[in-house]
């Protein structure tokens, strides 16, 4: 059942995206203002019953949901299940960013291009090389692409799996809006907030995005070039600040041959640098501070997003034939 529930949320997902500032998004602010306001009086465990709170209510209140309508049949539960994943799962509730960035610069509009991607992530890319804004396109698309489908996906099919239904995508996109809520929240908007709460919230995000991440650069490295990418996790995922986020973009550059890291990183920062500077990534594999492999180029934009589909594919036969073995034992 988990594969039609993801089937189906993937393809209407593909044809009725979830718009942007839709009531589900402007809910979980909403929520996780309430629980910081109420339960956070800034101190370390409070960080922790604010976390907990937030992440953990909203997914016990699905899965009692789940739980009553299995309990009359199992069409409507996986209709629920449906509803669930077209909320937390999808494509489209990012790539229209990557998509209007990549129609850009095919057009010539390097500028809005660069007004696209400070609008996506927040990041002033006024200054970067072209290089380098294909590169952070490129970055931020594979963790989206992870963050929103992969991490969801496999989140799901493990509640599924211990019939806690949408239980785990639950948790896991709530756990990463915490980490990314409460950090832009600290850091962009400079507004009172507990720094535990931001960094509680990162590190419990980090712990159940540990083995989703290293199942995702494993798909990577299945559907694309498996001898680089291997190599490429094993000896330079060190590169980016976090390990799963190193993990996951070193397998994705071995894959496709393609140079990411290096030291022009105002967000995406590996340990070595602390800032950027204008000037051209080198074209020689090798640079210092990125992954061996070609410069980033339009065309490997593309090339991404073949990667991206091939690894949809892998999981989703994977899952079918998971599933295929359940009926008929």
């Amino acid at each position: 059942m988990s594969f039609f529930a993801v089937l189906l949320a993937l393809v209407i997902e593909q044809l009725r995206p979830l718009p942007q500032g839709n009531p589900v998004h402007e809910g979980l602010i909403a929520w996780s203002r309430w629980t910081g306001f109420n339960f956070d009086a800034g101190r370390e465990h409070h960080a922790w019953v604010v976390w907990t709170v937030t992440v953990f209510v909203p997914a016990l209140l699905v899965g009692l949901v789940h739980w009553a309508l299995d309990s009359y049949s199992s069409i409507l539960s996986l209709a629920w299940d449906l509803v669930v994943l077209y909320m937390t799962l999808g494509f489209r509730q990012f790539s229209h960013y990557f998509t209007d960035i990549r129609d850009a610069l095919e057009q010539g509009q390097e500028e809005r291009a660069r007004e696209l991607l400070r609008a996506w992530r927040n990041l002033d890319a006024s200054e970067l090389p072209r290089t380098e804004l294909l590169r952070h396109v490129i970055e931020h698309a594979l963790l989206a692409a992870h963050r929103h489908v992969f991490g969801v996906f496999f989140w799901f099919v493990l509640g599924s799996a211990l019939g806690l239904g949408p239980v785990g995508a639950v948790i896991y996109r709530m756990a990463e809006f915490c980490a990314r809520y409460w950090a832009y929240k600290s850091r962009t908007l400079s507004a009172p907030t507990n720094e535990r709460l931001m960094l509680r919230a990162q590190q419990a995000f980090a712990l159940i995005d540990h083995v989703p991440a290293r199942l995702t650069a494993a798909g990577f490295a299945v559907v694309g070039n498996f001898e680089e990418a291997v190599d490429c996790w094993r000896h330079h995922a060190g590169l980016w600040k976090h390990s799963n986020d190193g993990i996951l973009l070193a397998s994705a550059a071995g894959a496709v041959g393609l140079a990411l890291g290096g030291t022009h990183a105002p967000e995406l920062m590996p340990n070595r640098s602390r800032g950027f500077d204008a000037g051209a990534l080198p074209d020689e594999a090798g640079a210092e501070g990125s992954t061996p492999g070609a410069a980033p180029q339009l065309a490997h934009l593309r090339a991404v997003v073949g990667l991206v589909w091939r690894s949809v594919v892998l999981w989703m036969l994977l899952l079918a034939l998971l599933s295929l073995a359940n009926l008929l034992a």
